[in-house]
């Protein structure tokens, strides 16, 4: 099997190829522009394997990503490549339709061409997974889950990016017959995250003695999936899954953000304790922008359709990724001096 994925460098991306080479024995071709958040040390495990190699291209460049599908010959497309932290896309919104709109169109357009020559034995094989988030939803109130059928209403910049990018994908299945698959996964975590987001950026303040800001009064909710599950659940929807349909991905872990850097700093107390506890850092900061209350994902379908289960439980896998970054310095710390210091994001300026 030959995957073509893009976002390869990226932190679910990476734990995709990872899984594809390793686990699967696929021959993968990882395509990735190398934005901040592209990182190849994600990539140090299988660097010099025979079936993995990288490309630096960009996914709006469409001759370039067209050569590169008659190149490789992918049986299978699977799509991650995308700007997808919500609060850099607050204050510049204008990358975001760049990469997931126009990008996500000019793959569809490139894998549409590649997918309408190819013989009758390999068109009929041939997959376009587009992975996407349960950001599109929008809101949930205090009851109540994601299901594939919940309607869209996005509120960031980011989150109506990719639910535009969804749609264009059912698009290009509906109009031209091109087989893809869409998932929607929860917030993901574990090794090899970008310290901008929530659980890296908190491990790594609160090794640094430095503070962990909480967002308005930190009750938030969020599901939360260990990203090697994710991995495993990607290639099953590939491989497995009913073309034109949705599937969502979801770890059944909700938690209150407050929670989640409560048991972080617990776990610090532990591996790495200091003379005060770490909580005593936490500090609370004015919310994001249209700060959605709650995200919680029913994978019901893709639990009883495809079999996946989730491995890791919350706690499991939130110890792992604590004593991960604890033992990982070589990765993050490089990110932390040259490309991002865990200063504050997305802040509107009121003029």
């Amino acid at each position: 099997m030959r995957v073509l994925v893009t976002g390869g460098a990226g932190f679910i991306g990476s734990a995709l190829v990872r899984h594809l080479v390793k686990n699967v024995g696929a021959e993968v071709l990882n395509v990735d522009k190398l934005t901040y958040a592209g990182n190849l040390a994600s990539l140090q495990a299988i660097d010099g394997a025979p079936n993995y190699r990288f490309l630096q291209a960009d996914i709006c460049d469409m001759q370039r990503i067209s050569e590169a599908m008659i190149t490789f010959k992918p049986d299978r497309i699977m799509h991650l490549a995308a700007e997808s932290h919500v609060d850099r896309s607050i204050s510049g919104a204008a990358d975001f339709v760049q990469t997931n709109v126009i990008g996500t169109f000019s793959l569809l357009e490139a894998a549409r061409h590649y997918w309408n020559d190819l013989e009758a034995g390999q068109k009929s094989k041939f997959r376009f997974l587009h992975v996407s988030t349960d950001e599109v939803y929008g809101s949930l109130g205090e009851t109540g889950l994601f299901q594939e059928v919940t309607a869209y209403d996005p509120s960031s910049p980011y989150s109506a990016s990719k639910a535009a990018s969804d749609h264009l994908v059912i698009a290009w299945h509906r109009t031209y017959g091109l087989p893809v698959l869409i998932s929607n996964c929860s917030n993901n975590y574990g090794p090899f995250h970008f310290p901008e987001k929530l659980i890296p950026l908190i491990i790594l303040n609160a090794m640094d003695g430095r503070p962990l800001p909480v967002y308005g009064n930190g009750f938030n909710i969020r599901d939360w999936l260990y990203v090697e599950d994710h991995a495993r659940a990607l290639d099953l929807i590939a491989a497995r899954g009913k073309l034109g349909e949705k599937y969502n991905v979801g770890g059944r872990n909700e938690r209150r953000n407050i929670d989640v850097v409560k048991r972080v700093c617990a776990l610090m107390d532990e591996l790495r304790p200091k003379a005060s506890a770490h909580s005593d850092l936490i500090t609370y900061v004015t919310d994001r922008p249209g700060h959605d209350a709650r995200y919680a994902i029913d994978a019901t379908k893709l639990e009883t359709e495809l079999g996946w289960k989730a491995e890791e439980d919350f706690d499991s896998g939130i110890e792992r990724t604590v004593r991960w970054y604890l033992d990982n310095e070589w990765w993050w710390r490089p990110l932390r001096q040259g490309v991002y210091s865990g200063e504050r994001l997305g802040v509107l300026k009121r003029g």
